[in-house]
């Protein structure tokens, strides 16, 4: 069956239309990351600001109703007519794609919100969004709705002003405050997660050395404050994330330089490594101050000449003899803390969410400057370089014996047809994404959560005794494990630098312990191992923690169950009845439900309550992995000290 089709057909799609109708490719996804990404663009235009020095000072505040107000002191959006459109330079940026100062690089030498999409794009995909401009002791505004003007750029007068509070523009009397609703016929969610945002804004301020920057969190009844502001630029960022681990040398390593390219103009580089005593790599890279999650040439440059430094610094040491081949890059990145940040005039990222750099003659300007500064430093420093390599060749032993380990797991599953645990009671289900697998304390609750589960789909793995602390660890002792071995062998993606997301047998990996001091314990060394060997699976939010109940309240034949004291009170207000004439058991661990009360309280997936774990602040979540399990001990104790009270529900 045939149709017409001819110049009928053709839709043009005008202003911000296109943004409307195709969303996911200006913010990546209308999923809650798009939803931060709004935020982060207008943020970016107020760093530019920032980058060129006219700005020291930045506000974000969560307002109540999901509304966000960004606030700065820079030079404020010109309000001026434009001659070539002949409309407000403020209603230009606002509400036209590809307009902005970023183009004329008289106005922006660098910026990242290079596209020129970004305010307009927050405007487009917002209910509402208003636009505030700070300026010779005037203020100008506009309001749009879904993107369209609602009217004509004007004056404020003073009794006008909305009600905010001090912030940075209307103390100096310049700046820019926008202000927006996101639209929720777009948006999947629009509650914003402050401690996504706070990570995102921590990140700019050690970027920009002096920068202040606010997040208050006013949906709150006493509202949440983070104060950034951080004078040491990327060293401190280093430091920060090195704070709580024995580090090999005691200040963080420095580079900056510039080059000249052709193509670019001035690319200019600033960044800060320093080895600790671990076995895992941090890496940070930037592009603009724009966080390049997924890497880029810039990384590829400095990878490569860290790799190829201290290979050539080996050929020279007493180590060279302790170690047959050369080292990988994986051995020289063992224990490294580093955060690269670079300025390129014209960036080429792929994705309008920038999430990559792809700017080829970047590389080779990385390469040379972290070559020629490494060369530099570690011929001032030969005692740093001797234990940096010291450290690397472990690594590369320690790579070696856990590459003859896994070749050798290899031998054996292939004489083994099923090659899979003992312990682990698979299900019939063959479709990752519709099965989960149990990781259940203890061989009693195991059983009992094997005879409860449903067979179709749920698999159970009982594990025993405590894990291993993989904090203290190098991978060849976390692959030849035996209480670590089974969960590899379940998942069935590999460890470490082998694993492979695509390859997991399950979608939901459900850690069940004891509701217990030890149960928690349970808990947080399976966290750790997945956090650092199989990190991906807590980012794609495959890992989650079963909520068994404390109490089984019954009266009158009927039966409830509590997950904490609260409920347990507010179960026995609601009967009536004498407390002592209600059965109340506290269950001290799993094993103490039978098959059904296990199924109907912690396994069925109609009934049951788990927590999906998320990465929200990978910052955060570094330093408190480190802190919880590293060596150190007065960390953790002020760590306790500070939050046991707070959230700790403790079994008295």
């Amino acid at each position: 069956m045939s149709s017409e089709y001819s110049a009928q057909n053709i839709q043009v799609l005008k202003g911000l239309e296109a943004v409307r109708k195709r969303p996911g490719m200006y913010i990546g996804t209308t999923g809650i990351d798009g939803l931060h990404h709004l935020v982060y663009e207008v943020v970016d235009n107020s760093v530019d600001e920032a980058m060129q020095g006219h700005c020291d000072t930045i506000l974000v505040v969560l307002e109540g109703n999901d509304v966000v107000r960004v606030e700065d002191n820079g030079r404020g959006i010109p309000v001026d007519i434009h001659a070539g459109e002949g409309i407000s330079a403020l209603e230009l940026v606002m509400t036209r794609l590809h307009a902005g100062g970023k183009f004329d690089k008289k106005s922006y030498k660098v910026s990242g919100g290079l596209h020129g999409v970004g305010v307009s794009v927050v405007n487009a995909l917002s209910e509402w969004c208003e636009a505030y401009v700070y300026n010779d002791g005037k203020v100008y505004t506009q309001r749009y709705k879904r993107g369209e003007v609602e009217a004509p750029v004007h004056m404020v007068l003073p009794a006008e002003l909305p009600n905010w509070g001090p912030g940075p523009a209307s103390a100096q009397g310049r700046g820019t405050v926008t202000r927006f609703k996101a639209d929720t016929t777009i948006l999947e969610s629009t509650t914003y997660n402050f401690d996504v945002l706070s990570n995102r804004l921590r990140e700019l301020a050690f970027l920009n050395s002096g920068l202040k920057i606010t997040i208050r969190d006013e949906r709150l009844s006493t509202p949440k404050v983070h104060d950034f502001k951080f004078d040491g630029g990327v060293l401190s960022f280093v430091e920060y994330l090195n704070k709580g681990k024995t580090v090999l040398h005691r200040d963080p390593i420095f580079i900056k330089g510039s080059r000249e390219d052709e193509a670019q103009g001035t690319v200019e580089l600033e960044m800060s490594l320093q080895y600790n005593d671990g076995f895992n790599e941090i890496m940070y890279s930037f592009v603009n101050d724009i966080n390049t999650r997924e890497g880029g040439t810039h990384l590829v440059g400095f990878k490569s000449a860290l790799t190829h430094t201290l290979n050539e610094y080996l050929k020279q040491s007493k180590q060279s003899k302790k170690l047959e081949e050369s080292l990988s890059g994986d051995d020289v990145r063992e224990g490294l803390t580093a955060v690269l940040s670079v300025k390129v005039p014209n960036p080429q990222f792929e994705g309008q969410i920038k999430g990559k750099l792809g700017n080829s003659e970047v590389r080779g300007i990385v390469e040379s400057l972290v070559n020629e500064q490494l060369e530099l430093y570690f011929d001032q420093h030969p005692d740093v370089v001797g234990n940096i390599l010291e450290k690397s060749v472990l690594a590369a032993k320690a790579r070696i014996a856990a590459r003859q380990a896994r070749d050798a797991t290899r031998r054996k599953n292939a004489m083994d047809s099923a090659g899979l645990p003992g312990k682990l009671a698979d299900c019939s289900e063959k479709d990752p994404a519709l099965c989960e697998l149990f990781l259940v304390e203890g061989d009693s609750a195991g059983g009992s959560a094997k005879m409860g589960r449903n067979r179709r789909y749920q698999a159970i793995l009982s594990l025993w005794g405590k894990m291993m602390n993989v904090e203290k660890q190098r991978i060849e002792k976390v692959v030849t494990n035996e209480k670590l071995q089974p969960v590899i062998a379940s998942i069935g993606a590999g460890c470490g630098e082998a694993f492979n997301i695509a390859r997991i047998r399950y979608h939901k990996i459900i850690i069940m312990a004891d509701a217990d001091v030890d149960g928690s314990h349970i808990r947080t060394l399976l966290l750790t191992f997945f956090y650092r060997y199989m990190r991906e699976m807590i980012e794609r939010g495959h890992v989650f923690l079963a909520m068994p109940p404390l109490y089984r309240v019954s009266y009158e034949k009927k039966t409830f169950y509590a997950y904490d004291d609260i409920e347990k009170d507010r179960i026995l207000a609601e009967s009536g009845r004498d407390p002592e004439k209600v059965g109340i058991q506290r269950y001290k661990g799993l094993g103490e439900m039978n098959p059904g009360q296990l199924w109907e309280t912690t396994m069925d997936p109609s009934l049951r309550n788990i927590i999906q774990v998320h990465l929200d602040d990978g910052v955060e979540a570094e330093r408190i992995f480190s802190t919880l399990m590293g060596e150190e001990v007065a960390p953790r104790r002020e760590f306790i000290e500070e939050n046991a009270l707070a959230v700790a529900n403790l079994d008295v």
